[in-house]
C-alpha cells in the first residue's frame, strides 16, 4: 500500500504508523487484531454521492444536512430529497459544522498547507457570512453545547498545541485553550450531559468534564480502537459512534468497557496512492421518520444513511436532536 502526503500530512504520518503497527499485529508476537465486525442488521444507503471530499456534516432540522468539501473548499447544503447545493465556496479547508436555528456555524483551516484558521457563520436567510475568529491552530471538530457555547479542536499544525477552544456566540467571548488536551480531532456530547467525548491522533479516545476540562480519563485505544478516528456522536445508552480513516469504518464503541467493533468499512476515496485523511470523517445521528439513522461522511465523495437493526436503541445522546 502506497501512502502520499498530501495537505493532511500531520495525520497521514500518524496513519502510517498505525498501519505499522497493524502489520506488527499479525505477527505471533503481537496479536492485536482489528475490531470484530458488528455489522449484522444494518444498512446502507447512499444520500449523495460524487460530490467532492466530505469532511463533515450536521443536520438542518429538516431532513436535509449541511456538509463541508475540506479539499474542495465548500460548505454545501443537501436537501431532503438529495439536491446537492454549495452555498459558500472559496474556503480554504473547511471542516467542523453545526447548524443553530438560521445559523451555520463552520471551521476553516484544517491541513498543514492551509493558513491560520477561521471560525465563521453563515445565515441560512440571507446567505451572509460573518468570520467571528481567525488565527486559530488548525481548528476541525466543532461541538454546541447545551448552554449554546461552541467547542472547537485544533491539531495543532501552525504552533504549539491549543488544545479544544470554547467561543460564546452570544458575547463573542473566546477561551483559546479551554482543555489543554492537544492533537484532539472529533467532539460529541456525552449522554451525562455534563461531559463530552473527543479522539485524538495519539489514536485514543477521552471523556472530559466540562465543569474540569483539563481532568480527562481514557475511554478506549489501541488495541482495541485500531483507528485513525475522526469525528463522532454518541447515543443515550452510552454507545459511541467514530469515523476511522484506516479502515475508512463507523466504529461502534462502548463508552463504559472501551469495546469497539465495525458497522461499516471501506468508505476510502479510491485511487492508486493513499492519501490520508482519505476515509470516513463525520457522523450525526438524526431522525428517521419515527426512528433514528446514522449519517456518514466520507473523503470518497458520498453521504450515506446506516440503519440499525430493529432492536437498536440508536437514540441520541443530545437531547436537542
Amino acid at each position: 500500500m502506497v501512502i502520499g502526503m498530501g495537505s493532511g500530512r500531520v495525520r497521514a504520518a500518524v496513519f502510517a504508523g498505525v498501519l505499522a503497527a497493524g502489520v506488527l499485529a499479525t505477527t505471533p508476537a503481537a496479536a492485536q487484531p482489528i475490531a470484530a465486525s458488528c455489522d449484522t442488521g444494518w444498512t446502507a444507503e447512499t444520500v449523495v454521492s460524487g460530490v467532492g471530499n466530505l469532511e463533515n456534516l450536521d443536520s438542518d432540522g429538516k431532513g436535509g444536512f449541511y456538509v463541508t468539501g475540506l479539499l474542495d473548499g465548500f460548505l454545501a447544503h443537501v436537501d431532503s430529497a438529495g439536491g446537492f447545493e454549495k452555498v459558500v465556496t472559496g474556503l480554504d479547508h473547511p471542516a467542523g459544522v453545526r447548524v443553530v436555528g438560521s445559523s451555520v456555524y463552520f471551521l476553516t483551516g484544517d491541513g498543514l498547507d492551509a493558513p491560520p484558521g477561521t471560525l465563521a457563520r453563515y445565515d441560512i436567510e440571507t446567505g451572509a457570512v460573518t468570520t467571528l475568529l481567525t488565527g486559530l491552530n488548525g481548528p476541525n471538530g466543532l461541538l454546541v453545547l447545551p448552554d449554546g457555547d461552541l467547542l472547537f479542536t485544533t491539531i495543532g499544525i501552525s504552533g504549539p498545541p491549543t488544545g479544544i477552544s470554547r467561543y460564546r456566540p452570544s458575547t463573542g467571548e473566546y477561551t483559546k485553550t479551554w482543555s489543554s488536551l492537544p492533537l484532539t480531532n472529533g467532539l460529541a456530547l456525552a449522554p451525562d450531559g455534563t461531559s463530552i467525548f473527543t479522539d485524538s491522533l495519539a489514536l485514543q479516545i477521552f471523556r472530559i468534564p466540562l465543569a474540569t476540562p483539563n481532568s480527562p480519563t481514557v475511554v478506549t485505544g489501541v488495541p482495541k480502537l485500531f483507528a485513525v478516528p475522526d469525528d463522532m456522536e454518541a447515543t443515550r445508552s452510552g454507545q459511541l459512534f467514530v469515523a476511522d480513516h484506516v479502515l475508512g469504518a463507523v466504529y461502534q464503541v462502548d463508552t463504559a468497557t472501551g469495546a469497539a467493533c465495525t458497522i461499516i468499512t471501506g468508505l476510502i476515496k479510491s485511487g492508486p496512492v493513499r492519501n490520508p485523511p482519505d476515509g470516513a470523517t463525520s457522523v450525526r445521528i438524526v431522525r428517521d421518520g419515527d426512528s433514528w439513522a446514522l449519517y456518514v461522511t466520507s473523503m470518497d465523495g458520498t453521504l450515506r444513511r446506516l440503519r440499525p437493526p430493529a432492536d437498536f436503541d440508536l437514540t441520541p445522546a443530545d437531547p436537542r436532536r
